[in-house]
């Protein structure tokens, strides 16, 4: 199981990615139009800049929803490799089969 603190703190990083999102698309926005000054560009960036590291959603990471894991992530289940394989013995995964051949 992952630590504790580090659970914590991805779920604050989630919280500030959503809470921040609208204004960074804006300022975002406003960087990317050509059509605005050079000063209201730069200001948007030092604006951007100013934002939290952690209200940018590229430093959210994917991890198991039970244990905290950070690897082996499954995206369709939100389940580690090694709790997908507990949960598919155990049935509770409705259409998921054991591989053989």
């Amino acid at each position: 199981m992952a630590k504790k603190s580090m659970i914590a703190k991805e779920k604050k990083r989630i919280f500030l990615a959503k809470k921040f999102y609208m204004i960074r698309m804006n300022l975002k926005a406003v960087v990317k139009d050509e059509s605005k000054s050079e000063m209201e560009r730069l200001t948007a960036i030092e604006k951007l800049q100013k934002l939290p590291r952690d209200s940018s959603e590229i430093r959210v990471r994917n991890r198991c929803n039970l244990t905290g894991r950070p690897h082996g992530y499954y995206r369709k289940f939100g389940l580690s490799r090694n709790k997908l394989r507990e949960a598919v013995m155990r049935g509770d995964v409705p259409g998921v089969t054991k591989a053989s051949w």
